[in-house]
């Protein structure tokens, strides 16, 4: 800034000079040259400060970089544990088949109430030993709703243990969930008694030709029935356990959960509905595993049954063909829910002679 004001100084001079001399020249008394004291200069021009407005920078919030390696833990699938395919990859067993005392007999077998542990639950039943040398085969019996507050261990079902018994098996009739003297325990579904007929089945295993209740079983051999609830139980079992040798279905409910949830008033077992996705239940659900069943199956339902509609045997027998699995299938058009009479008697035959067929 100091330059410039020197500069426009020396101008100044230079032009007020210059104009002097014009004047004198013009008018005819120019005198001989000499040095002319120059006015001081006046600075015309004063140093220039510009004025700067402060720009306002916007404070900016940086967005956190996500980091496309690091997983996000998702939130627990409160069923996963009850699905199938958890199911077989669970492992069962343990424990011992505790002898709890004598129940009434009849002809040709023993009777006895016995005791085991499944999922911290005190569970009991009865066993029935034929006599003999053995060593017999197994049948494992599992029983329909009955409403607790009515059910006895010797309850309907142990016409059917009974026969069986009488042929040469070793029946072994489990009390479920809630059946006293069984404790009760979470049940969603019925899978909480899947669960404790899968521990019971390889408990068995385990303990067969052993001292004890167990001692003329052949744990090589083994059937299983199962009656409406205990129908889907058996289903389940038949998934997850490929060493069972048959399984007998008798007015069973569906293997479609959302059936059995939407035709109940609770839910088939006499627990209240669960509420669960449509994915969660068709991982629950044997029907979407039906494929994985290896051991035969012998389907029998009654044509006025009032209570689980004979037409789930129907369709359930049709798709096990599709997939072209071993069935065989009988109707029985006069008989309700629980066979009575001439009904009862021809399927306890035909019971016995499948099992005879694929087990025995």
């Amino acid at each position: 800034m100091k330059k410039l004001n020197k500069i426009l100084e020396k101008l100044i001079l230079k032009t007020i000079a210059a104009a002097i001399l014009i004047m004198l020249i013009t008018a005819g008394c120019a005198p001989p040259m000499q040095e002319v004291e120059l006015p001081t200069p006046v600075h015309i021009i004063q140093a220039y400060t510009p004025t700067i407005t402060p720009t306002i920078i916007p404070t900016i919030t940086p967005t956190p970089t996500i980091n496309p390696l690091v997983t996000l833990t998702p939130t627990p699938d409160p069923f996963q544990d009850l699905y199938l395919d958890s199911l077989k990859n669970r492992s069962y067993g343990g424990g011992v088949l505790q002898n709890e005392g004598v129940l009434n007999g009849a002809d040709g077998f023993s009777r006895r109430l016995f005791k085991y542990r499944s999922e911290g639950l005190d569970l009991y039943g009865f066993i029935n030993i034929p006599e003999g040398g053995g060593p017999f085969p197994i049948i494992f019996l599992l029983h329909g709703y009955v409403d607790p507050a009515k059910y006895n261990t010797l309850d309907y079902s142990v016409r059917y243990a009974d026969a069986l018994a009488r042929n040469g098996y070793i029946t072994i009739h489990p009390n479920l969930r809630g059946y006293a003297p069984s404790q009760n325990g979470e049940n969603i579904l019925g899978i909480g008694d899947s669960i404790d007929l899968l521990n019971l089945i390889a408990l068995v295993r385990q303990q067969s030709g052993s001292a004890g209740l167990l001692e003329k079983a052949d744990s090589s051999r083994v059937g299983l029935w199962g009656h409406s609830m205990g129908g889907g139980i058996v289903m389940r079992a038949l998934i997850v356990d490929q060493g069972i040798d048959a399984g007998l279905l008798y007015a069973s409910i569906h293997s479609n959960e959302e059936f059995n949830l939407f035709h109940f008033e609770k839910d088939g077992r006499g627990i209240e509905k669960v509420i669960a996705p449509a994915s969660a239940l068709a991982n629950m659900s044997p029907f979407n595993f039906l494929n994985d069943i290896s051991a035969p199956i012998s389907v029998h339902h009654g044509g006025l049954d009032d209570v689980v509609p004979v037409q789930w045997s129907r369709n359930l027998c049709e798709t096990l063909q599709e997939l072209g699995k071993e069935v065989k299938c009988r109707e029985y058009p006069d008989q309700p829910h629980t066979f009575k009479n001439s009904g009862d008697l021809e399927f306890i035959n035909e019971m016995i002679a499948f099992f005879d067929e694929f087990v025995k």
